[in-house]
C-alpha cells in the first residue's frame, strides 16, 4: 500500500489543508501509517496531478495563502476500489528495538533498560494522544452508542487498534523490565 490511500482515506473527513492533514496523520493514522509532512505534501501534489483530489487556494491576510484539498469523484472511486480489493499479507513487525533486545545478552543491561524506558515514554505519549482523540470523538457518549450512531466509524475503529497496540507495547516493556530486574538481582547474588 502506498501513502496515497492513507491520504485519500483521511480526506473522507472533509476538506483539509496540508497542515491539517499532517495533524490528522499525527494523531490518528500514525498508529498504522506514519508519514512526515514532506512526504504528505509530495503525495498531495501527486494526487492533485492525478485528478484524485482537487485543491483550492484560500487567501489569508497575515499569513501565506493556504491550499485546501478535497477528494474528487475519481479519488472516491479509487479509494472504493482499494477498500474492496483483497488485503495482502499483513506487514511483518520491523522494530530496531527488538533486534537490540535480541542481542542484549552481549550488551550493557543498563543501556537496554534505558532503551525500554524510552520506548515506554513514547508509547505513553502516543496512548495519551490517542485517548484524547477518542474522548473528543465520543463527546460524552458511550463507545457502543458512538459506534451505533456515528456517520463514519472507520477512524474510530483504527484508533482502537492504535490504543490496543500501545497498551500492549507498554505491557511488553513492563515485562522486559521486570525480567531484567530479576536477572540483575540474581547476578548480584551470584547465581
Amino acid at each position: 500500500m502506498s501513502l496515497k490511500y492513507a491520504v485519500l482515506a483521511a480526506l473522507l473527513e472533509g476538506e483539509a489543508s496540508g497542515y491539517e492533514l499532517s495533524k490528522v496523520f499525527d494523531v490518528s493514522l500514525a498508529n498504522f501509517w506514519p508519514a512526515t509532512p514532506q512526504q504528505l505534501y509530495r503525495e498531495l501534489e501527486r494526487l492533485a496531478g492525478d485528478g484524485l483530489i482537487q485543491a483550492r487556494v484560500v487567501r489569508q491576510e497575515r499569513r501565506p495563502d493556504k491550499r485546501m484539498f478535497t477528494l474528487t469523484e475519481a479519488g472516491r472511486e479509487d479509494l472504493r476500489a482499494f477498500a474492496l480489493a483483497p488485503t495482502r499479507r499483513p506487514t511483518a513487525l520491523r522494530d530496531e528495538l527488538l533486534i537490540k533486545v535480541q542481542a542484549m545478552d552481549d550488551a550493557d543491561p543498563a543501556v537496554t533498560r534505558a532503551q525500554i524506558e524510552e520506548r515506554m515514554t513514547w508509547a505513553r505519549g502516543k496512548l495519551d494522544r490517542y485517548e484524547r482523540v477518542r474522548d473528543r470523538l465520543l463527546d460524552g457518549r458511550t463507545e457502543e452508542r458512538y459506534l451505533g450512531e456515528a456517520d463514519r466509524i472507520g477512524p474510530y475503529l483504527t484508533l482502537m487498534g492504535g490504543i490496543a497496540f500501545e497498551r500492549e507495547n507498554l505491557r511488553w516493556c513492563e515485562r522486559v523490565l521486570a525480567v531484567l530486574e530479576r536477572r540483575g538481582r540474581r547476578v548480584l547474588r551470584g547465581g
